[in-house]
């Protein structure tokens, strides 16, 4: 089976409580913290209050698109575990888990292996590495089989567009499954029952 779960763009308490209070709750949870185009985003007043709930044994991730120092200083003291960075580089990354002593996500969007071997550049420097499609918000999927080349060694998550269904698709891989949109209701809002479905599914 699947390493774990990540839960992405949580954005209110009842949710999030009842996430941590599941019988199995998943390895991480996502906060989108800068990256305002997302319908999922938080602003800062919220994410202070959501993130300083007790979590268990969950890890809270903050995810950053292409932050700059500003968002960095202001978030540096909140209850985070990693920061799950998109479009910064390698050395960028390296500055920002030694100043501020953060496990890091590196997220890739790909479409081609070329771009999967970017892992490469960050594998020595990032706790995980994330593979993700290019739609940002708009959960856009890829070609799954494109990661059959990256050995066992790397620690690997895989997002975009995946369903609740494809998780025993999964159930021989290494590594954790990032989930958001298919939790989600025509409104755009996390589905309590779906979220039930996911987890207890996680365990058999």
């Amino acid at each position: 089976m699947i390493k774990g779960i990540k839960i992405c763009g949580i954005s209110d308490l009842e949710t999030l409580s009842y996430i941590l209070n599941h019988p199995h709750p998943p390895k991480f949870i996502g906060f989108i913290t800068n990256y305002k185009k997302s319908r999922r985003y938080i602003e800062y007043d919220k994410l202070k209050k959501l993130v300083s709930v007790k979590k268990n044994k969950t890890n809270f991730v903050s995810v950053l698109v292409s932050p700059d120092d500003n968002i960095l200083e202001k978030i540096k003291l909140l209850n985070f575990d990693f920061y799950q960075l998109y479009n910064v580089s390698p050395e960028r990354t390296k500055m920002i888990k030694e100043k501020y002593k953060i496990k890091v996500i590196t997220a890739l969007t790909i479409d081609s292996q070329k771009e999967v071997y970017k892992y490469r550049d960050y594998d020595k420097i990032s706790d995980f590495i994330l593979f993700d499609g290019k739609g940002y918000e708009k959960s856009i999927g890829f070609n799954h089989e494109l990661l059959n080349s990256i050995p066992n060694s790397i620690n690997k998550m895989i997002a975009g567009n995946i369903k609740i269904d494809d998780i025993p698709k999964f159930k021989n891989k290494d590594y954790f499954i990032d989930i958001s949109g298919s939790l989600e209701n025509e409104e755009g809002k996390k589905d309590l029952r779906k979220i039930n479905k996911l987890l207890n599914l996680t365990i058999k």
